[in-house]
């Protein structure tokens, strides 16, 4: 009877949370709902069809950004935390770093959005291209496992490695550089970032000295050199010139059950690659609780209930963005390309960016970590402030590129020069949270919407598709690195004024004690 009736508190506990999941959702979608319901009544107006595609996508994007956040909390992190955790206890390093490996590769192969990238290099053997990248992943996994263990500074580990990705970048085919970069933002999506997250956070926290804070973010950021490493030397060694994206054809719907049909017709699709995700993640919990049996029966059902809901979630949102969200991003993209003030491609891509940032998924899993492990010292809103004016950069950069042609590698270059250099003047905790940042922030949003949108503009305006409109995920990537960074330099800066006022203080006190005396 007992168990009957906290088994329905859990039920009540767990729609009132759905229900808050929901209400944030909504905050997060109705900005970028209304920007594109402006655009479509003023200078880029979208057909019937298109429009009623873009708004039952913004519905499913609402519900099942709420399932998939809540899930993520029951299930994803816990487990992530735990198998971290037990990891670390490990006497004998082989193992851990063998467990890392493994799980860096099945994750990887399980991602969605690797999927996708892989259709869109007709040069490279699908299969080749996912098992190298998700050997990239793997390794680095086991790079930053190597890291927590030696107390390695990330600045260290991220300043090698993309010294050793700008020289590959001299050897690679120029039209393959762009896609190179954004594998390793695609790479690093919904399923596999919570996970990773929470699997750093489990390493150091059974450390206690003072950088274990420091040390649980950075995973992400190290597991995400790996896909453009990998793809770089692959791309050296297949010399794909002919590689090329595929314009997905869009189809006009005549009729609002056209449009209903069109989604339903979407789901078993994604319903399986959802599935596939999430069933080595599943697999590898299930083995993990046989050996070690950390987790009671109660956490069991928690973590359980968990993946339905990150299942249904991922379902929901995945086919909301592909199918309502990539024809409005790639006709709006045109229709303004097209139009007689090209040049408002930037400001509106800026404005774009800015609010889009905030229907990401794992961007808001990453803000709430980042609050809980630094005990609200750093808030979800402040990062949530300085991502959106990152990807609003990155956005209009990405926008100028598309109008004038220039080359990628003159903002990669210089932007990861800064970034680089600032983790030499930041606290290490900013350094981990804005390299982390910059896989989270690119993830379906910026896939299905913001390359559309700049594939569009870039085949109206009759520029290369591969050269000028791909590389948006990297900058979407790229620019987080800096504006976190300097949130971490503001704040680094303002405690030092608050140390030295303090010091000021106790000296006058002093002063006044000793001419009283």
């Amino acid at each position: 009877m007992h168990w009957k009736l906290q088994e329905g508190g859990d039920s009540v506990a767990h729609n009132e949370q759905l229900r808050e999941k929901v209400y944030e959702s909504v905050s997060s979608v109705l900005p970028i709902t209304a920007i594109v319901l402006l655009l479509s009544i003023t200078i880029a107006p979208l057909t019937p069809g298109i429009l009623t595609l873009f708004l039952f996508g913004a519905l499913l994007l609402i519900v099942g950004m709420g399932f998939f956040t809540l899930g993520v909390d029951m299930s994803m992190i816990p487990m992530g935390e735990g198998i971290g955790v037990q990891l670390s206890k490990a006497k004998k390093v082989i193992i851990p770093l063998f467990v890392c490996l493994i799980l860096g590769v099945l994750i990887t192969i399980a991602e969605p959005d690797l999927q996708v990238l892989a259709e869109q290099v007709p040069a490279i053997p699908n299969l080749t291209l996912i098992f190298t990248v998700a050997a990239g992943v793997g390794f680095f996994l086991v790079v930053a496992q190597l890291r927590i263990l030696f107390k390695i500074p990330l600045s260290y580990i991220l300043i090698f490695f993309y010294g050793v990705i700008f020289v590959l970048t001299i050897f690679a085919p120029a039209n393959f550089i762009p896609v190179s970069f954004d594998s390793g933002g695609v790479t690093t999506g919904p399923v596999t970032v919570p996970f990773i997250m929470a699997l750093g956070i489990g390493m150091a926290s059974v450390r206690s000295d003072k950088n274990s804070n420091s040390d649980s973010f950075g995973l992400t950021a190290i597991c995400s050199i790996g896909p453009i490493l990998s793809v770089l030397i692959l791309g050296i060694c297949f010399h794909p010139e002919d590689a090329a994206y595929t314009t997905v054809s869009i189809q006009e719907m005549a009729t609002t059950k056209d449009a209903a049909a069109a989604f339903i017709g979407a789901f078993p699709a994604y319903m399986k690659e959802v599935a596939i995700a999430l069933v080595p993640i599943a697999v590898l919990f299930i083995l993990f609780q046989c050996i070690f049996r950390r987790f009671h029966s109660r956490q069991l059902i928690r973590i359980c209930s968990g993946f339905v809901y990150s299942y249904i979630g991922l379902v929901l949102f995945l086919t909301g963005v592909n199918v309502g969200f990539m024809p409005a991003g790639q006709y709006i993209g045109s229709a303004i390309a097209g139009s007689a003030t090209p040049w408002v491609l930037i400001p509106i891509g800026m404005l774009i960016g800015y609010f889009i940032v905030k229907a990401e998924p794992a961007v808001q899993v990453l803000t709430r970590q980042v609050e809980d492990v630094t005990n609200g010292s750093i808030t979800h809103t402040a990062i949530g402030h300085s991502l959106s004016i990152g990807i609003a950069i990155a956005v209009g950069l990405a926008m100028l590129r598309i109008l004038t042609g220039l080359n990628i590698m003159w903002f990669l270059v210089p932007g990861y020069l800064i970034s680089l250099a600032m983790t030499f003047f930041v606290p290490q905790i900013f350094t981990g949270i804005a390299f982390d940042s910059g896989g989270v922030a690119s993830g379906p949003m910026t896939t299905t919407f913001l390359l559309p949108l700049a594939m569009g503009a870039c085949e109206t305006l009759g520029g290369n598709v591969l050269t000028d409109a791909f590389g948006i995920v990297a900058m979407v990537a790229m620019m987080p690195l800096v504006t976190i960074q300097l949130l971490g330099l503001v704040d680094a800066l303002r405690k030092n004024a608050r140390k030295r006022k303090l010091i000021l203080q106790l000296k006058e006190v002093e002063d006044s004690i000793v001419y009283f005396e």
